[in-house]
Order: structure tokens, then sequence, then C-alpha cells
């Protein structure tokens, strides 16, 4: 299904009945990540998943999609939906949508469960290297594509997973690249949020891989110790709902 944000045509899904859970997906990932998990998932909750502007079916809205944008774009689709207030779960750049979310519309928000992501900005460094990202996707989008999602994988796992990330590729491939760059530059421009995450009093979990190449598991330690968030952590690397299905799962089903 699809209902339009600023002119923009968004894709969304929604199954099952029961109090509301939203899933929100990463970076050069769409909503399809969560298929696996919404056959269970919607047996106790209306599950709603949706595309990012610029990712999966949906469309290009601005040359910056800013993680509030994308928070104003779920406030949008919730009120369509006649939603009030939801569960969130963000993998990696769906984690800044929901604490973005969370800091714009907090009585919206029942729980948060963060996936391989973080409350903080990017670093000087980090910032520099999505730029190159950017000059990179002007000349080889495919290549960029290619190195950006074989990286979120410990080495010793690609082999393992090597048909999902090759899927992953294939769907990637189908984005416009404006829509990624405008991700990009969204997430350079992202500010931290950790007092959000603090501030916020109701249940939060925030689960990291250990080998995670992108988000430290010592960046999440201490992100938990300042929120009180509780802090599961996974033998994994960027892609939990990957490489940790079954804990994955669990958790899920945990913060019911």
């Amino acid at each position: 299904m699809t209902f339009t944000f600023k002119n923009t045509p968004i894709y969304y899904s929604i199954t099952g009945s029961g109090p509301a859970m939203v899933l929100l997906h990463g970076f050069l990932e769409s909503s399809i990540m969560w298929e696996h998990y919404l056959g269970s998932l919607s047996e106790k909750h209306t599950v709603i998943t949706v595309d990012f502007p610029g990712h999966g079916q949906s469309g290009v809205i601005s040359e910056i999609h800013s993680m509030n944008l994308m928070a104003e774009m779920i406030h949008a689709l919730l009120q369509e939906l006649k939603i009030d207030s939801a569960t969130f779960v963000g993998h990696s750049m769906g984690g800044y949508v929901a604490l973005a979310f969370t800091e714009l519309y907090e009585q919206r928000v029942e729980k948060l469960l963060l996936i391989n992501s973080t409350s903080v900005a990017d670093s000087e460094e980090r910032k520099q290297n999505r730029r190159r990202a950017l000059k990179v996707l002007d000349n080889n989008s495919e290549a960029f594509i290619s190195m950006a999602i074989t990286n979120l994988f410990p080495e010793k796992s690609r082999e393992l997973h090597s048909k999902r990330i090759e899927s992953l590729k294939k769907q990637a491939l189908q984005f416009p690249v404006e829509g990624i760059q405008a991700a990009i530059r969204g997430m350079i421009d992202r500010k931290d949020r950790t007092d959000v995450l603090a501030n916020f009093i109701k249940e939060k979990i925030l689960v990291s891989g250990i080998e995670d190449p992108i988000m430290s598991i010592s960046e999440a330690e201490s992100i938990s110790e300042k929120t009180n968030t509780t802090l599961i952590k996974l033998n994994s690397g960027h892609m939990s709902w990957i490489e940790n299905e079954r804990e994955i799962d669990k958790i899920m089903h945990f913060i019911e």
C-alpha cells in the first residue's frame, strides 16, 4: 500500500491486530528485511513496516532526507492509520529515525528497540567517509553498494550469508542513487540524541553485535550506561537481524 507524504508516494504494509509495532529498516535496506518476523509478530500486534524515502518502493522527497523528515513521515503514516502510539523497532538508520521520532512525539512511543544503532552523532571521520561515499555514488553506484553491504558483515560470516548478501545488493541496486545520497546527507547532519534516549523512561533495549564494524561494542556499552538502557550483546556484526535471527525474534517477542 502507499500513502502520500509531501507529494511523494511512500510504501508501507500493515498486518495483524493488537498493540501497534512499527519496524524501521536501515540504510540500503527496505521493509522487506522484516518479512521473516512478520508472521509471528502479527499474531499479537498490528505491525507496520514502511520504506523510507528513496528506499524500497518509496519515492525521493528532497536532496536531504533528514532523520526528522523521516520521523515526520512516520508520524503522518500513523495519523493516516489512526494509530495513537506504538512500539518502535529500528535497525541502524531506522534506530536514528526512531530516536528522532521519540524526540518529536514521545507520547506516541510505548517502547524502543534499537538494533545495531546508536544515539550519538557521526564523528568527523565518519562524516568525511560519508562525504566520500556521495562522490563514489556519482561515479560507480554499483561498486559502492557492493562494498557497503559486504562490509556490514564480519569477514568470517560473509560466506555463510553469501546468498542473503547478494539479495541485499540486488535490492539496493534498484534504489535511485539520489535517494541513497539523500539518506547519507541526512545521516551526516543528524544530531546526538543520547539525551533523548536517557530521558525516555519507558522500556528501552539496545542490541549490539560484538563484531559490529559500524557501531562498536564499547560505544554501545557507554550509551547503555549513560542512558540506563538495557544492552543485549550478540555474536554478530552490523546485521544481527540476519546473523542472529533466533535471538532477534526472541527479543522482539520479549518486548511485547
